[in-house]
């Protein structure tokens, strides 16, 4: 990591140089046009009331060691805490592969379905992509797969996994080949299978990947071990943690061009996606996100803000911390239509992130797939409407 650090030091210098819920949504409100990349406070409007949720201050999480970390049996999913039908999918690294959210002729995306976790994180000029990890289960095709970014790097270390991207500028390339080795496979090196073109009217949308046969291709391939990890960290149960607040809406808004929206189904006990179709100076459509191979909605059982500091050495040439975080980072987790204040740690950059609660204690997620956003320290979380939350990405 000293070569890392070494090596943004140069770069730095370079760069210097040259629904089913029948909930109604609030009106999301249109940023200016002025600054469409960010969100600025003075957009909000006043009348907005602010968070009922008690806001005191926070215990210091302690990052829990190995020992003290809940065994699993061998059949349950680390990244879920679920069982999974195929018990050998456990045995294997995890699956990491980067899917791009625009040009929006690529969507619906495929394979998000099948997750265990998505990463979800801004790109740079209004835009943002996703970081889809498959461990207990699959995807037959995922995509479409996108370049690579930094934080990419310390995703697949922190998480063990082998990571699928879609080539990336050299400056990228080369963090991500220096931090992960053998563990880094661009697409101009991966056959094809696992690999597969589409056939579409924008190149940008026509690489996909089958995980399963990516995996395997990685074991055959002699390029480095592919057993199971321990990937201990997340805590998950039923029971929800006593200081929360109703949450059956949720929009995250990196732009005018980039909206999601996350509306609890109570039938389901999931948060379902929407995603913007467009926008315009009065308002911006939204749709239902499903997955192109099976026509679901997309919907997940914990969606979670992690608060971190994002670097910006160029208009696309963004990092994020995540390494060595360790005396705890906002965070703010939704489950079963409730939202609760936390905390997040990385306790060594070899391993998964952890939650903890309002209290400094383990979070308990639900069981199930989890959608992460990482957003900047600076982006506003405000309160619409009893429920109804949104927050406004901003970096520095």
């Amino acid at each position: 990591m000293k070569k890392f650090g070494l090596l943004w030091g140069i770069f730095f210098l370079v760069i210097l140089g040259i629904s089913a819920c029948e909930t109604t949504p609030p009106q999301p409100v249109v940023w200016s046009a002025a600054e469409p990349e960010k969100a600025l406070a003075q957009d909000i409007p006043e009348t907005l009331p602010t968070p009922r949720l008690e806001q005191r201050p926070i215990p210091t999480p302690t990052p829990m060691p190995l020992s003290e970390l809940p065994e699993h049996p061998d059949n349950i999913n680390p990244l879920t805490g679920l069982p999974v039908s195929d018990v050998s999918r456990l045995e294997r690294r995890p699956v990491m592969v980067k899917i791009s959210n625009y040009p929006r002729a690529g969507r619906p995306h495929m394979g998000l379905s099948h997750a265990d976790l998505v990463f979800e994180y801004y790109i740079g000029l209004g835009f943002n992509r996703f970081l889809a990890v498959f461990l207990g289960d699959d995807a037959a095709l995922a995509g479409p797969v996108r370049s690579g970014r930094l934080v990419d790097a310390q995703l697949a270390e922190m998480y063990q996994g082998i990571l699928f991207y879609g080539n990336a500028d050299d400056r990228t390339d080369e963090v991500l080949v220096q931090e992960l080795g053998p563990r880094a496979l661009a697409e101009r090196d991966i056959p094809s299978p696992p690999k597969y073109r589409i056939e579409a009217e924008i190149p940008e949308t026509t690489l996909f990947v089958n995980t399963r046969e990516l995996s395997e291709y990685y074991t055959n391939s002699g390029r480095g071990s592919n057993e199971r990890r321990d990937l201990r960290g997340m805590i998950f149960s039923d029971q929800i943690h006593p200081v929360n607040e109703k949450a059956d809406f949720l929009a995250v808004q990196f732009s005018r061009q980039a909206r999601g929206e996350w509306r609890y189904n109570p039938e389901t006990g999931l948060y379902e996606r929407w995603i913007e179709a467009g926008s315009s100076e009065e308002t911006i459509p939204m749709i239902r996100l499903v997955d192109r191979e099976n026509n679901k909605q997309i919907a997940f059982a914990n969606v979670i803000l992690l608060f971190a500091t994002y670097t910006e050495y160029a208009p696309t040439l963004h990092d994020i911390a995540l390494f060595d975080q360790n005396s705890g980072k906002r965070a703010i987790f939704f489950r079963d239509g409730v939202r609760i204040e936390g905390t997040w740690v990385t306790a060594s950059n070899g391993r998964p992130i952890q939650f903890f609660n309002s209290y400094g204690l383990p979070m308990h997620l639900k069981p199930g797939n989890s959608w992460i956003v990482l957003v900047g320290e600076t982006s506003i979380f405000r309160n619409l409407a009893p429920g109804q939350w949104e927050l406004r990405f901003d970096i520095p």
